[in-house]
């Protein structure tokens, strides 16, 4: 199997990328057009993410104009994946998620040319709306991306009482009404004693994905991850919750700065700042489904052998774009580290997470 890995144009005039570049905090967009396998599209072309938009090497947010959509999507993310060595962590993380059953945006790395100069190796991202529900033959739903540590299902925050109760939380597809979901189920949370939790919370949150998706974030160690970095979406058929991961490159070992983050970071239970992992896994029964499906992973999918393939795969096809990436380039020898890196994390972590099984008991 091999991995290809495209050249995007980008061809965007110089006033334009000097508007874009005079206030890098700004979220307005600026027109270009975008090459793709020969098609030319109309674009509006944004930086993205929040400090990441200090670094040499930023990530975009593209949105078709003319033609309207692209390979199904109307928006996607480019990634600089500027702090990541290994520049895989991000794809290997949320390729990881959809292997455990758990809803996950698609991710490809391409070369990313801008007028006629090569800027370097990007992850483009699948944008979580109602295309990407559609793409996967899901009943529409709204869906609400959680942009700050607001979103730990919680009615407070540091101890202190938050404005409301979808505070930390931006809708990006649906209606006004269907915030009254969101907010039912955060109340239900909040207000279910324990002992009614598998009677009332099985009515407004699909359990099983749920717990599926905190195991990912624990094998993982996505430190930012439990209150932030992922997206609600309910669907409609069955009423119920849905979790997808976000953003996942701060993982298999490395902090969001790059530096080394130990194999012990993160407990078992995942951070205690997300309440509603904090009270279901208080519940005995959910604890020891939680048990089960992370036992199952560290057994089947968060191995070495398992990951051996797709980390080679991953590093073999990117390192001849990353010799002429003007921002890795000259890093190559971390790069070249960093499978050994991957594979020791998982061994550690893995070890780490075994040991404390029993704790869920």
């Amino acid at each position: 199997m091999s991995y290809l890995i495209p050249s995007y144009f980008l061809i965007i005039e110089e006033g334009d990328l000097e508007e874009l570049r005079r206030d890098v905090r700004s979220d307005t967009p600026v027109p270009a057009y975008l090459q793709i396998e020969g098609a030319i599209y109309d674009i509006d072309i944004a930086y993205r993410g929040s400090y990441t938009r200090k670094f040499r090497k930023r990530s975009y947010q593209i949105e078709f104009i003319k033609p309207s959509t692209c390979s199904g999507a109307r928006v996607i993310h480019l990634n600089a994946e500027y702090k990541d060595p290994s520049l895989i962590r991000n794809k290997l993380s949320l390729d990881l998620f959809r292997d455990l059953s758990v809803l996950s945006p698609h991710s490809q790395h391409i070369n990313l040319i801008r007028n006629e100069s090569f800027r370097g190796v990007y992850l483009q991202l699948e944008s979580v709306d109602d295309l990407f529900l559609k793409n996967r033959d899901l009943p529409l739903g709204p869906i609400y991306y959680a942009v700050n540590n607001n979103a730990n299902f919680s009615l407070t925050r540091d101890e202190k009482q938050k404005e409301s109760l979808l505070s930390g939380y931006k809708r990006v597809s649906g209606s006004p009404s269907d915030d009254d979901f969101l907010q039912k189920l955060i109340e239900k949370i909040n207000h279910t004693h324990l002992s009614q939790f598998p009677d009332v919370i099985p009515q407004y949150l699909n359990i099983d994905k749920y717990l599926r998706w905190l195991a990912g974030a624990v094998c993982t160690m996505n430190n930012d991850g439990f209150t932030h970095n992922y997206a609600l979406y309910r669907n409609s058929e069955t009423g119920l919750f849905e979790i997808i991961p976000w953003d996942y490159d701060a993982t298999w070992g490395r902090k969001v700065d790059g530096g080394v983050m130990r194999y012990d970071y993160v407990p078992i239970e995942g951070k205690k700042s997300n309440h509603l992992s904090c009270l279901l896994l208080q519940v005995p029964e959910y604890r020891q489904l939680y048990r089960n499906i992370l036992e199952e992973t560290l057994e089947t999918k968060f191995t070495v052998e398992y990951m051996e393939n797709k980390v080679m795969l991953l590093h073999q096809a990117l390192r001849p774009h990353i010799l002429l990436d003007p921002y890795k380039k000259k890093t190559i020898d971390v790069f070249d580290s960093e499978p050994d890196f991957i594979f020791q994390f998982i061994r550690d972590r893995s070890n780490y997470l075994r040991k404390h099984l029993a704790d869920l008991n």
